[in-house]
């Protein structure tokens, strides 16, 4: 049975929790500092499947393969085999098998998206430090090692989206057109 002192106690407790309760100035919680559109658009480096917004620069095959080889080769393995990584060539004609390969060549959709997913997160251990020339380069070697683009091409903002990747009609698009 609860006694007046208990209940005494009890309201003192209550009305403590109540006290440092922080009373409302009707402003939100001061989380940081707002954004500047110039701020927001150094992050939106989002490049969608028709190629919008691909950076300036250019990389050849053979420059890839210098950059593959600093960059890469150790996650990636020799000509994009994998390990310890995912491959990056191979698997054409494995997609309706028992054991798929998703690499560039056989699942990838879009080439433009090969860049894009390379320039802001390879290489794993130091995620957008590659150049846009490196990143063109780059993806002109891994589409390479696919047999997607010949051993001379040179892929940039014009080349690259031009690219027909071989399971670009096993997808749907969802991908809203940008309003820039």
């Amino acid at each position: 049975m609860f006694t007046p002192k208990h209940i005494a106690v009890v309201a003192v407790c209550a009305l403590a929790a109540c006290a440092s309760q922080p009373v409302s100035t009707g402003k939100g919680p001061a989380l940081g500092a707002p954004v500047s559109a110039d701020e927001i658009a150094r992050w939106d480096i989002s490049i969608p499947p028709s190629g919008e917004g691909l950076p300036a620069g250019s990389g050849s095959v053979k420059q890839g393969e210098a950059v593959y080889t600093a960059k890469c080769l150790a996650c990636h393995g020799v000509k994009g085999i994998g390990k310890p990584a995912d491959p990056l060539a191979g698997g054409s004609g494995t997609l309706a098998t028992s054991a798929p390969r998703r690499t560039v060549g056989s699942y990838w959709p879009y080439a433009t998206t090969l860049f894009d997913y390379v320039r802001r997160a390879m290489p794993i251990q130091n995620p957008l430090s590659l150049t846009n020339d490196e990143v063109y380069a780059v993806s002109a070697y891994v589409l390479n090692l696919n047999g997607i683009v010949a051993a001379d091409a040179v892929m940039n903002a014009q080349t690259l989206p031009q690219v027909k990747m071989p399971n670009r009609d096993g997808f749907i698009s969802d991908w809203p057109p940008r309003s820039r």
